[in-house]
């Protein structure tokens, strides 16, 4: 799960119903690098997690998974997404006597749990899981079993596998399941609860009230290839969205190149329709850390210097459609866009396999404002010429969908579209003010 958080990872393991951890800064094999740091989290049970900040800086206080040990009992807590309403609970919290040892909203639930009045843990998680909102799923290990729970939502993918001795594993992607030979299960459905323990597993609700809005971002962009959301193959989406890029966004070129790795099955599909043939023009330094999910502009851009090269042999005194799956801030797509003049591109035509990224997202990726997003604040037109590209083109929402596939008209299955038109299938809470406050800005580029 390496490709889903780079700034730190962890482990909570449990030996006999003693639970002991270990994470530090960085990725799992720097974390991990020292076979005594592994040695010790032995047992039968474990939960891990890498880093991907929404929320709470980069100290080591907010690497998890967060081990708590207290007079009754000890849980292990883990958590993808990012909760809405996370600054009013901690206010509330904090006032009732709690004290935190994070700045991460993850550790909110578990205050909520040990504040809660009911009779067993279970009936108490229910309930903290009523109160958090936004996005998440959590993974938690007490004494005597695993947990899983997915928002009312499902803006995170989660799934279910078995082992061949018959364990049973939770993870954020499918691929992982296939690594270690587990067999696929099933999804987590949003508002579900999942409790695993020597009994086996089963499957309780928290809630009834659920929709699913799974992010779109997941298919475009976070998830890997070899992965199934919502029955949905990723790679097979992305090779639609760029098949659709291609009737909606025609242009005349010689090749049709990716921009690694996320961009490839975009690419693909974009030559597959179009008849123009796909090159390598682009290549990528495979030891350099994905670029999007960086904390800081600064290590994104160094990110592109030191990850992509652009092929002369290939390149040079041809036109070039350059198949990328977004743009964010557009000073990583100027910079692919000098690469490709630099090594002799006679012309580049950028074509985006997603909508214009318009407004933040509140439930898991790290835009949180529209001063970020150069589409918020530009027309397609002047993004073309910021980034220096001949020409560029955007795949519509309507495209997009059909590319994922979903059944949509299933009473259960959805996507979210907000990052794209600004339709969020949930209250926005703590951040409703500065989501309004950021339709006002308007901020220059480069």
């Amino acid at each position: 799960m390496q490709h889903r958080g780079q700034e730190g990872a962890g482990i909570v393991s449990n030996h006999e119903g003693k639970l002991d951890g270990y994470r530090d800064l960085g990725l799992l094999s720097e974390v991990f690098r020292d076979d005594k740091q592994l040695e010790k989290l032995v047992g039968n049970a474990a939960i891990g997690h890498v880093r991907y900040a929404t929320a709470g800086n980069g100290s080591v206080d907010n690497i998890q998974p967060f081990l708590f040990k207290f007079y009754d009992q000890q849980v292990g807590l883990a958590h993808n997404g990012n909760l809405t309403n996370a600054k009013t609970l901690r206010t509330e919290l904090e006032k009732d006597g709690a004290i935190f040892h994070s700045n991460s909203d993850t550790e909110i639930l578990m205050h909520l749990i040990r504040r809660s009045k009911k009779e067993n843990f279970i009936e108490q998680l229910k309930e903290s899981l009523n109160t958090v909102q936004g996005g998440f799923a959590y993974l938690l290990l007490t004494e005597d079993a695993m947990m899983a729970a997915l928002d009312p939502n499902a803006f995170r993918p989660l799934s279910i596998g078995q082992m061949k001795n018959g364990a049973y594993v939770i993870a954020s992607e499918t691929c992982a399941l296939e690594v270690i030979g587990a067999d696929f299960v099933r999804d987590v459905e949003p508002g579900e609860l999942i409790i695993i323990n020597e009994d086996g597993y089963r499957v309780e609700k928290y809630t009834e009230n659920t929709q699913y809005a799974i992010c779109s971002m997941e298919y475009i962009y976070f998830a890997r290839p070899d992965s199934n959301i919502a029955g949905v193959n990723v790679h097979t989406a992305r090779k639609n969205m760029g098949k659709n890029l291609a009737l909606e966004q025609p242009v005349e070129a010689d090749m049709v190149v990716g921009v690694p790795n996320s961009s490839l099955s975009a690419a693909s599909g974009y030559a597959e329709a179009s008849g123009i043939p796909y090159e390598m023009g682009l290549v990528k330094n495979q030891y350099i850390a994905r670029t999007f999910i960086q904390p800081t502009q600064e290590l994104r851009e160094q990110g592109v210097r030191m990850k992509l090269s652009a092929v002369r042999g290939v390149v040079e005194g041809k036109r070039v459609i350059m198949v990328d799956d977004s743009i964010v801030r557009g000073t990583t797509s100027r910079r692919i866009v000098r690469l490709l003049k630099e090594a002799g591109a006679k012309e580049v035509h950028v074509r985006i396999a997603s909508p214009p990224l318009k407004y933040p997202c509140f439930y898991g990726i790290d835009i949180q404002t529209r001063k970020e997003l150069i589409a918020a604040n530009h027309t397609i037109a002047e993004i073309g010429e910021m980034i220096e590209a001949d020409s560029i083109g955007f795949l519509s929402e309507a495209g997009l969908v059909d590319a994922i596939g979903l059944n949509l008209d299933a009473p259960n299955t959805g996507l979210c579209m907000a990052y794209f038109n600004g339709d969020y299938p949930t209250p926005l809470y703590d951040y409703e003010a500065q989501y309004l406050a950021s339709l006002k800005e308007k901020v220059s580029f480069f």
